[in-house]
């Protein structure tokens, strides 16, 4: 009777079974099947979500390239961005995922006692390098075969390669920031001869370079925290002596590094005007460390592929790239670089769960349909695909404004935008790229908390784009910063390009509420500034987050309304230009009506924050204190 009752249930689950997956062979005949038994536990299985050719099925990467580039340069671009495509999702996927599961090794020592510090990656980290010269990763920026739409088209690149390879994309953004701070240095010697190796497409040749800047009292104030000194030596060359906390792909060939030159009295200067930026290659034509020792490598949530280490620096050799005290100001070059790179790996590892979870979405079966099918789960796919397309859009156009930067074709507007959009767009997909990977996870169920799906290293890695060239408040401090310096003129250049965006689109009908949308959002974040100038510093800097996010909001609301006027734009473009708009686009009229940044904000703040900490006290318990004392 038991097996009657339930062969209804059990024959349509085998009926529907090939939809879900392959059906187990049993020996036994479909009427003798017990649910639950052993013969039948792989009836069912969740289907794997596969990657598909990440050129041919990105509808926006192709619309923007082909939009912006010169036919013939997009008709060879094309040409090598499928073929490319392909590579990212079979082999490079398949390196990046080795990476994960092979993470570096430090070995300090041989078997004989001798101290080596010998950082092991694994074969497929090797491979990766190998790519990276033979598809030009680096080189494409420099050789400028395009002109300026060679960074366009390098970045397309590297967006499609940065979520498969494993976080590589770390050694390629500082090799890059390396090798444009040599180009604008015009160095010779050592430090000249690196640049040919950093731009070389011969694996053999190509080298990566390291960054080291931040030492033991940590952060983004290499001012203040800088302590690695750099004595003269008689040949000309300086030996760095110091301690540095993070050094990331600290298997690099090469590194930039801050140091403070030290007199023959045994002095250094302080602050910024103290650093001094120099070259040193990591080991010497015998495969000696260069007067490093590897104290160990860093524990990190993400990031595992990655070597990153603490370093001795015990008289390395090394030779002076900036002028001397002009360290800082050199390296601004790197920084919009390094930004730039952080930027794209966001925006590639949101476009990437949303593709992986659209995919999931037409084979998982659930409550009698595919999810796809379930109104609210396409919704939520839907949100995700405009943040995507919104980021994507805006780091494209910081990556337009550089190549016009780069081959002299830049006008002071576009200058003053690079500027200011280089922080601007790290901090504001960073913060993206987090929300979109967590809802992404969440579109898997319970897989998407499943390590060997290789789902949640996703989040992990994107977690450090949040921190890595900047936190968000530090970036959101340096935006203010580059407002105020310019007395106006960045604004004005940032209102100027919204309004000309705005401008293309005014024929179209179906896109005039967005246009109406962020003109008001325009006018109410002048008008908020304003105030703010009134209200002093702290207010303005309590202000920094939020104006931002008001920038940029208002910017990508105007590129995907340009975007979305072009001739050859779909439904889609149109649609997401509308729904992009439907957020709070000036988030800091909001805070500022609700008196978040007013004279007494801070102290509210304060005692919001540490109310029951034994180190504050609130100012009602202090006055408290005081009444009692007296």
């Amino acid at each position: 009777m038991m097996l009657r009752r339930n062969q209804p249930l059990l024959a349509q689950l085998l009926q529907r079974a090939p939809a879900w997956g392959p059906r187990r062979k049993s020996h036994l005949a479909e009427e003798d099947v017990v649910p639950f038994a052993r013969a039948v536990i792989g009836t069912f299985f969740q289907g794997q979500p596969s990657l598909g050719n990440q050129y041919l099925e990105d509808a926006l990467l192709r619309g923007y390239l082909k939009r912006h580039l010169p036919p013939q340069v997009f008709a060879e671009a094309n040409q090598d961005l499928q073929r490319f495509g392909a590579r990212v999702s079979g082999e490079i996927l398949n390196l990046g995922q080795e990476c994960e599961a092979i993470p570096p090794r430090l070995q300090q020592f041989d078997a004989w006692g001798k101290r080596v510090d010998l950082i092991l990656t694994c074969p497929a980290w090797k491979k990766l390098k190998r790519i990276s010269a033979e598809e030009g990763l680096i080189a494409i920026g420099y050789e400028r075969k395009y002109s300026n739409w060679s960074r366009v088209y390098q970045a397309a690149k590297l967006f499609m390669f940065s979520p498969s390879s494993g976080m590589f994309i770390c050694p390629l953004a500082m090799t890059d920031g390396a090798t444009k701070v040599l180009q604008v240095t015009k160095s010779s010697g050592p430090p000249g001869e690196a640049f040919n190796h950093l731009t070389s497409r011969d694996p053999k040749l190509f080298w990566t370079s390291g960054q080291w800047m931040t030492e033991r009292k940590g952060g983004s104030d290499v001012a203040h925290g800088t302590e690695t000194v750099a004595c003269k030596q008689d040949d000309g060359t300086y030996k760095l002596f110091g301690f540095k906390w993070f050094t990331s792909a600290t298997d690099a060939d090469m590194t930039l590094a801050l140091a403070r030159i030290m007199d023959a009295q045994g002095s250094v200067t302080k602050g910024t005007k103290g650093l001094s930026l120099f070259f040193l290659k990591l080991r010497d034509e015998q495969g000696q460390l260069n007067g490093i020792e590897v104290q160990r490598l860093k524990e990190k949530l993400g990031t595992r592929q990655l070597p990153t280490a603490e370093l001795l620096l015990d008289g390395a050799q090394a030779h002076l790239v900036s002028q001397e005290g002009r360290g800082v100001a050199t390296i601004a070059n790197m920084l919009n670089i390094t930004r730039i790179y952080n930027s794209i790996g966001a925006v590639s590892c949101m476009r990437r769960i949303v593709v992986t979870a659209r995919e999931y979405a037409t084979q998982r079966f659930v409550f009698g349909k595919f999810i796809k099918d379930h109104p609210l789960h396409t919704q939520t796919l839907a949100r995700m695909e405009v943040q995507v397309r919104g980021g994507f859009l805006l780091v494209m156009e910081l990556v337009r404004l550089l190549g016009l930067e780069e081959t002299n074709m830049a006008s002071t507007q576009d200058s003053h935008l690079l500027r200011l959009l280089a922080s601007v767009a790290k901090l504001y997909t960073g913060k993206q790229v987090v929300a979109t990977v967590s809802e992404g996870l969440e579109c898997f169920g319970g897989q998407g908390y499943m390590e060997d799906t290789n789902l949640p290293g996703i989040l992990r890695d994107s977690q450090v784009l949040t921190i890595w060239e900047g936190t968000t408040n530090v970036l959101a401090l340096d935006t203010l910063q580059v407002l105020a310096k310019s007395q106006g003129q960045v604004m004005q250049a940032f209102s100027a390009s919204v309004q000309e965006k705005l401008a293309s689109a005014s024929d179209r009908s179906e896109l005039a509420s967005s246009i109406q949308c962020l003109q008001e959002a325009l006018g109410r974040l002048a008008l908020q500034l304003e105030k703010l100038l009134g209200q002093g510093r702290t207010s303005m800097e309590m202000a920094a987050r939020d104006l931002a996010y008001t920038l940029a909001r208002i910017y990508i609301g105007a590129l995907l309304v340009e975007h979305a006027a072009w001739a050859e734009a779909s439904p889609s473009d149109i649609y997401a230009s509308q729904r992009w708009c439907e957020q709070d686009l000036c988030p800091l009229d909001a805070a500022q009506q609700a008196g978040c940044y007013e004279a007494d904000a801070l102290c509210r703040d304060m005692d919001l924050v540490y109310e029951g900490s034994p180190t504050y006290k609130t100012k009602e318990s202090a006055q408290a204190s005081q009444k009692t004392v007296v």
